[in-house]
């Protein structure tokens, strides 16, 4: 029965967040479900910052609600190469934000760092486009691009290493976004005006009411099952060598 409303209510909290997104988007990034029937997982573009190395990709992301959402974190994992100090070889990402509530000093991250039920989509995804400029190097998820990082970050750009890595996977990904067609910001005025909503049509088109039926977990699979992801994580640290 507990496990019945947990599920009913992150339901409305996650109907609510993507209804505002939809209604108003936020400059950034742009998100959609993956399957029109499961709102606990979404996948995600986030436009890479004017005026930074990852200036005019698009990187697409999945994220993963658990059913007690908002009172635990999502995960967020790329589908796109991304060569960063916080992101895994197989595209999950590490964050602050995207922690538990715990207390582990060992960790270097105070709790009022990590998740609170006050959180949400926006939230998250503007904390992720901040941490793809600005790195944290001291606990990285990949050490050879946190080692990579620093050497660029004190040389002041004269070691091209990181650089050039990071501008190759940004052109790549916005190739495929253009081939899916969808527009890329390249420049600060195109990134900070807000996407323009396309009408709703019966290919688009989520009716949010039909979330809210308090039996839609009878028939729920999991979302912390990660065996989808088994044909995406092929080891590969996404700085381009094979």
């Amino acid at each position: 029965m507990a496990n019945t409303k947990s599920t009913s209510s992150a339901l409305r909290a996650l109907a609510v967040e993507y209804k505002s997104l939809q209604e108003e988007p936020v400059e950034g990034f742009c998100v959609k479900l993956v399957n029109e029937d499961n709102l606990f997982e979404w996948e995600v573009a986030i436009f890479g910052p004017p005026d930074t190395l990852y200036m005019g990709g698009c990187f697409k992301a999945r994220m993963k609600f658990p059913t007690d959402y908002p009172y635990s974190p999502p995960s967020i994992r790329f589908l796109t190469k991304v060569w960063h100090p916080n992101v895994y070889e197989n595209g999950d990402l590490c964050i602050s934000i995207l922690h538990p509530p715990v207390d582990d000093p060992q960790s270097g991250e105070l709790p009022c760092e990590r998740w609170n039920p006050t959180q949400n989509v926006r939230t998250i995804l503007l904390s992720v486009i901040s941490l793809l400029n600005e790195p944290n190097t001291f606990s990285p998820a990949n050490v050879d691009a946190s080692v990579m990082y620093r050497r660029w970050r004190e040389s002041k750009g004269r070691d091209k290493e990181y650089e050039n890595i990071i501008r190759k996977q940004a052109m790549a990904a916005r190739a495929e976004a253009e081939r899916d067609g969808m527009k890329v910001p390249l420049t600060l005025e195109d990134y900070c005006i807000k996407t323009q909503v396309k009408p709703n049509t019966s290919e688009s088109q989520v009716e949010m009411t039909d979330f809210y039926d308090d039996d839609y977990d009878e028939d729920y699979d999991d979302p912390s099952d990660d065996s989808e992801y088994a044909d995406e994580d092929d080891n590969d640290s996404g700085n381009g060598e094979s």
